[in-house]
């Protein structure tokens, strides 16, 4: 038996009891099944099971904060989960948290806090979370979300008055989402609203319509480069039939993503364009079909799909649209969308202007984090394209401008996705994995962060893992350059001894870059490991003449794979292929000759 200091987390079920009386067995179960959705978010903020109770549970937490966070993932999840139940069926959390002493007795914990823990759940909205003041003074700082002050509590059994901060969850909607940016807000000058997606089909299904919505608002709000406005901002103008223009004044929006969602039996239809209500262009549109199967599940992938496809397009449109700044001078912020402008032309001439401009929005404003991961981004790219030349100097302030874009966006998943990337391509494998893993905690919905974690398994020898990461990130979105995911399929399929797979992805890959250093190197040695000699050759030979200095040694330096036969297999292809191994330079001393 110890004593130590722990953050509390205490549940229970609102209206258990009445539930169980209707269906036992399926209030059993549902209550499982959710239990089992929200426990990667109690892992994830290094929380554990203390005690499971017929309609609750009870947590430990060695960080208050990490406490509070996962308390409010809990209940956010639990509401996108509730929102496509009937009233019936919906399952409502109240918890409550504290923090201090307690008494350690094998697995359990026991003490004066732990009851106080307990009792705040009678304080606390059902699916909302109370918080002590003790612990909300000791956390409040670091929490990305505003609590309420809910005044003083007599809570059963304890003795004194206990003031509270709550969260419910109305919280949710409006400011809350912005918080989670570090990137000032008059930087984020475009403004994204959602319109209510069109319900096309029987008025049964108006709550999916509605929930494939709110699901989105909540997806794109994980981005820190434009605000989204709020559910209720845009659910006012549901079934008004007024101009995309009319509306876009009202709620002063930049741009519009409106859709719509059809279902003829067992197959579903939605439809979403992005447009820039001013002038009525259509920046972007598609069509996603679908079975019917399990809705959340369905809910979820076409949510990932939008979310996906719609934010590149939205740096898209913003990297070319005129500066907004009222003063005639650039601000940091015009030059680096100035920078975007050229990041996205992927051609030697705009990488270099393109740096250009990141390195002027950063001398400006030292805090922007988002010139920082592009910077470092476009760097390593460079480096991999055979347009900069790789030096330590160069890793080295890649490695810099990524840890610097993480301190100042740490709830970025952009800067921890270059930061995972940085780390791989050195050799910093576990460091690599852990950023990849907070990449993806911190915005499921991101592709390019999912793709990043398999850049990570890749770089450790996980191929096939590797090969399931980038897929999905290349089927939910493929149209954003800061992302090769074609060179790295052709990788990994290489490093699996799949040549001809390889060989499909380096001819994607070709189509968008056809210089691209190393897509050029894999297809030789990819050829060469078939057998396909001739070809081989010719591949060789148009490597070497765009890059006439390589060497295969020069060329592995780039390469830090945890698995040295990965490297070995690698340089075995390119030998094959016919690429130099060293390169022999005759130099003349006056006395001798020396090979360099």
């Amino acid at each position: 038996m110890q004593r130590r200091l722990a953050a509390i987390v205490c549940a229970d079920v609102a209206g258990y009891s009445r539930m169980m009386g209707a269906d036992e067995a399926g209030t059993h179960a549902a209550f499982k099944a959710h239990r089992s959705a929200i426990y990667p978010m109690i892992l994830n903020h290094g929380g554990r099971t203390v005690k499971n109770t017929g309609d609750g549970f009870m947590l430990e937490f060695p960080s208050v904060v990490g406490a509070i966070e996962a308390a409010i993932g809990m209940q956010r999840l639990m509401a996108e989960r509730n929102a496509q139940l009937p009233a019936e069926r919906v399952m409502r959390f109240r918890m409550g948290v504290h923090m201090g002493d307690v008494i350690a007795d094998e697995d359990e914990v026991f003490g004066d806090d732990v009851n106080i823990a307990v009792r705040l759940e009678s304080v606390s909205a059902p699916g909302g979370v109370a918080v002590s003041s003790k612990a909300y003074l000791e956390a409040g700082k670091h929490l990305s979300t505003a609590l309420v002050n809910a005044g003083s509590h007599q809570l059963k059994n304890i003795g004194e008055l206990l003031n509270v901060w709550t969260w419910e969850p109305g919280s949710i909607e409006g400011p809350a989402y912005d918080s989670r940016a570090a990137l000032p807000a008059q930087y984020r000058t475009a403004i994204v609203g959602v319109l209510p997606f069109a319900n096309l089909a029987d008025s049964t299904d108006e709550y999916f319509a509605d929930g494939l919505t709110e699901d989105l608002i909540h997806a794109l709000s994980l981005q820190s480069f434009y605000r989204v406005l709020s559910r209720s901002a845009t659910f006012a103008f549901k079934g008004q039939n007024l101009s995309a223009r009319l509306i876009a004044r009202e709620i002063d929006a930049t741009y519009l993503i409106q859709g719509s969602v059809r279902r003829a039996g067992n197959k579903l239809r939605v439809t979403a364009e992005l447009i820039a209500p001013e002038n009525g262009a259509q920046l972007w549109a598609s069509r996603y079909d679908r079975d019917m199967g399990d809705l959340f599940a369905l809910q979820d992938e076409l949510t990932t799909s939008l979310s996906a496809a719609l934010a590149p397009e939205i740096f898209r449109a913003e990297a070319s649209a005129p500066a907004r700044s009222a003063s005639t001078d650039l601000t940091a912020w015009d030059r680096f969308l100035r920078g975007l402008s050229h990041y996205y032309k992927q051609t030697k001439p705009d990488f270099e202007a393109s740096i250009a401009f990141f390195r002027e929005a950063i001398a400006l404003d030292p805090s922007l984090a988002i010139a920082r991961a592009y910077l470092g981004t476009i760097m390593i790219q460079g480096i991999q394209y055979g347009w900069i030349n790789s030096t330590s100097e160069l890793w080295a302030e890649a490695i810099e401008l990524a840890e610097s874009s993480v301190r100042l966006d740490p709830r970025s998943s952009f800067a921890y996705s270059i930061l995972a990337f940085v780390h791989a391509m050195t050799g910093n494998h576990d460091a690599a994995m852990e950023a990849g893993r907070r990449a993806v905690e911190l915005n499921p919905y991101d592709m390019g962060a999912r793709g990043v974690f398999g850049c990570c398994h890749l770089a450790i020898g996980e191929h096939r893992r590797a090969i399931d990461l980038f897929s999905t990130a290349v089927q939910r979105g493929n149209s954003d350059p800061r992302y090769q995911w074609a060179a790295l399929l052709a990788f990994s399929h290489y490093l699996l001894g799949q040549y001809d797979a390889s060989l499909s992805w380096v001819r994607e890959a070709l189509y968008l870059n056809p210089n691209h250093l190393q897509v050029l190197a894999v297809r030789t040695a990819a050829l060469a490991q078939l057998g396909r000699n001739e070809e081989a050759a010719r591949a060789t030979q148009t490597l070497l003449v765009n890059y006439p200095s390589l060497t295969v040694e020069k060329h592995l330096r780039n390469f830090h794979w945890k698995q040295l036969a990965d490297i070995a297999h690698y340089r075995d292809g390119l030998l094959k292929a016919g690429v130099p191994s060293t390169k022999l330079t005759l130099v003349d001393t006056g006395t001798k000759r020396t090979a360099c």
